[in-house]
């Protein structure tokens, strides 16, 4: 039996049926709620938008666990994007390079939204965090500033069809970045070894039971508890079945394996098109934010291009694999920062979001 099954069989049914349905609404939401939810943190910028329209959309950037480990500070035209410890993920993440990563994706997107928006500026970083200085300019259109809201990670089965030429170099040129290194993996054996980094990486988490209590933590299980957090791993944008919290964390602890979850790994990245591989010159907090920036622009560039993508960081994260994974991309010595699928295929629900007022200090 698939562990999709699993997770759907026995309780959850029984609760589901009958009069159990109005209970399970209750205890998990609906998904036309959810939907509306993420309308609305998602909506076009209005007019001449205000500093808190422009942080909004700074906050729909990618970020590890979702835990959106950032804060805004705005002092007349400038706005700090500051770290916020207490959403640290000390076992996945020990040195916060994920954190730091995080902060450079939301610095992306406040940059490209505030140019296109008639608020060019200079944005910098001193390895504690960023700032953005806004002046006064023209509009400047952008697909990558349309993408902004449409963004998100697909973690789901792609169809397997290769990407254009001319499109991987609209990534490419997406993500060329002083500081960055993007490698593109697109020919089968190349991928089939970083796949075998990827499993392995996943075994040795998901064997490990503070990682698993760490990830657990940060599980949604469901709309309402997705969207009363406003934070957190949803599993219906994992592309698995909508629970109530308690029944989720069963299901969670007993049929949650590394046997299950290293094929279905290695089956997503056998249906993408390619991987990219993202390497800093230097492995310290303010190009780690670069990689976030850079990292940021391929994916909204993908977007732009109807692509699909996903992270699959193991081998970044499992200390152990990251100089097989450097020498497979031919920058042995460096450290890689970020891997990540993309390819052709169906889009997931959007991740939750937290109300711009808790994010601004």
């Amino acid at each position: 039996m698939k562990r999709r099954d699993l997770l759907l069989g026995g309780g959850a049914i029984a609760l589901a049926s009958g009069a159990g349905l109005v209970g399970w609404r209750a205890a998990t939401g609906s998904a036309s709620d959810y939907d509306r939810y993420s309308d609305r943190l998602r909506a076009a910028l209005p007019p001449d938008p205000a500093t808190a329209d422009l942080i909004r959309y700074a906050t729909l950037a990618a970020n590890g666990h979702n835990t959106q480990p950032w804060r805004f500070r705005i002092e007349g035209g400038t706005i700090d994007i500051l770290p916020d410890l207490s959403r640290r993920t000390p076992v996945v993440d020990p040195d916060d390079h994920h954190l730091f990563v995080s902060l450079g994706c939301a610095a992306e997107n406040l940059r490209i939204a505030a140019i296109a928006t008639g608020r060019p500026g200079a944005l910098s970083s001193d390895g504690s965090g960023a700032r953005f200085v806004m002046e006064a300019g023209p509009e400047r259109a952008d697909p990558l500033f349309a993408a902004i809201p449409a963004r998100r990670c697909s973690r789901t089965l792609y169809d397997g069809r290769p990407v254009a030429n001319r499109d991987l170099e609209t990534l490419r040129r997406a993500a060329d970045t002083p500081g960055v290194r993007m490698i593109l993996l697109t020919d089968r054996p190349r991928i089939d070894q970083a796949r075998d980094l990827v499993v392995a990486g996943n075994e040795a988490q998901m064997t490990d039971p503070a990682f698993m209590a760490e990830l657990k933590r940060w599980l949604r299980f469901n709309p309402a508890d997705a969207m009363r957090t406003g934070d957190g791993l949803y599993s219906a944008s994992s592309g698995n079945p909508i629970l109530p919290a308690s029944l989720g964390g069963i299901a969670f602890d007993r049929f949650f394996g590394a046997a299950a979850e290293n094929e279905r790994y290695a089956r997503q990245i056998g249906s993408s098109s390619g991987l990219a591989v993202f390497l800093a010159e230097r492995a310290d907090p303010a190009h780690w934010m670069t990689v976030g920036r850079a990292c940021q622009r391929f994916m909204l560039a993908a977007t732009a291009l109807d692509l699909r993508c996903a992270f699959v960081n193991q081998p970044v994260e499992v200390a152990g694999l990251r100089p097989a994974l450097a020498a497979l991309v031919g920058e042995a010595g460096l450290r890689p920062d970020l891997v990540l699928r993309f390819g052709w295929g169906p889009v997931l629900p959007f991740s939750p979001r937290r109300p711009v007022a808790s994010v601004i200090v």
